[in-house]
């Protein structure tokens, strides 16, 4: 029997050819998790061409945004990471007004803050509708779309290195979120001129900038822990 060589995902969370099964770069991780997904291996490009064009190819983006569905931007900050942080919200119906959130804390990181600002889209809005998310932080993206969270919680909030994982209060509250809601998480380059991420950061920078925010406990409690340890 011919060792297969080529991979085709023709419908998962990103279609094409792939020469590898297994890795970052493999097709496995393409299907994992995807319901319905198709795919196949071959022994020759050709074969495997072939079989991609019987159908057009449908990535989960594309199934998506042919329904209604809410849009949202996110983005977070804090000056001096460690510092005072904020998050900024913009939600996008697909009928009705706009929306706008913020908040802010006295002592927090630039990635908490990245996750509170999808942690309070999401604890906003209902499960009415599919919900399509942006955000520039590849931390939390890559994280959910990878699974690395997931597998993060599994392990006891362990990362595959053995190491803990940061920020485990706040992903815990996303993934229970996350699982009564459809969302799809897209990455977004900061600051290249998209509106809704440009003011998400505006909406952030007045947040933090604000007098007399709230702690944020559960970071503080750690950080008084960590120096008075010996």
């Amino acid at each position: 029997m011919a060792k297969k060589k080529f991979y085709v995902v023709r419908r998962g969370h990103k279609t094409g050819i792939y020469t590898e099964w297994f890795g970052p770069e493999g097709a496995q991780i393409q299907i994992k998790g995807f319901p319905g997904a198709v795919y196949r291996g071959f022994a020759t490009y050709l074969e495997a061409k072939s079989f991609l064009k019987e159908a057009p190819a449908l990535s989960q983006a594309s199934l998506f945004e042919k329904a209604p569905h809410v849009v949202v931007y996110t983005d977070g900050g804090a000056v001096g990471n460690p510092g005072p942080g904020g998050y900024g919200v913009v939600i996008i119906p697909p009928q009705g007004d706009r929306k706008e959130l913020s908040g802010g804390y006295r002592l927090t990181t630039n990635n908490r803050m990245e996750l509170m600002a999808a942690i309070a889209a999401l604890e906003h809005l209902d499960d009415n509708l599919p919900i399509l998310l942006h955000s520039d932080s590849r931390y939390m993206v890559d994280a959910v779309n990878k699974k690395w969270a997931l597998s993060w919680r599994k392990k006891g909030w362990k990362k595959a290195d053995g190491n803990p994982a940061k920020n485990p209060d706040l992903w815990e509250r996303l993934l229970n979120r996350l699982e009564t809601l459809q969302v799809l998480f897209r990455w977004v380059k900061g600051h290249a001129g998209n509106a809704w991420n440009e003011r998400c950061d505006q909406l952030a920078g007045q947040a933090m900038a604000q007098s007399n925010l709230p702690a944020d406990t559960y970071y503080e409690a750690l950080s008084d822990s960590a120096t008075r340890r010996p």
